[in-house]
């Protein structure tokens, strides 16, 4: 079995290499919980299943135009871990560039990702 701690390195190896999508893909159980601290007006902060979470994030990649991509971590502790991402990003609709500081706490069942649950610096 594979341990938290070697899918957290993978998954933040995918990240660094650029590939979120496929780091969902490869790790996210197909019941996933994806939860976010805010979001746009209309659009629920809890998304369920594989597919919702996807399609958030093809929301997120379609909406933004991203400049650069820091990524930190994993801090693993049991069956949870959590990777920091500092996003410099512009967002399409308004042309406004923003940077983000994101913490990710991901909790793992059966060697995939139940919940992800993220936490933005103020």
């Amino acid at each position: 079995m594979t341990t938290t701690a070697e899918i957290a390195k993978d998954l933040v190896a995918l990240c660094k290499a650029g590939n979120f999508g496929e780091s969902g893909e490869k790790y996210w159980a197909d019941d996933v919980v994806s939860v976010e601290a805010g979001g746009p007006p209309g659009m629920d902060p809890v998304s369920r299943g594989k597919d919702a979470a996807r399609g958030k994030g093809e929301w997120w990649a379609n909406a933004h135009d991203t400049h650069s991509v820091q990524v930190d971590g994993p801090y693993v502790n049991g069956d949870q871990f959590t990777v920091r991402f500092v996003m410099d990003v512009t967002v399409k609709e308004s042309g406004q560039r923003m940077q983000m500081d994101e913490i990710a706490l991901y909790t793992l069942r059966g060697g995939k990702i139940a919940e992800e649950r993220f936490f933005y610096g103020g």
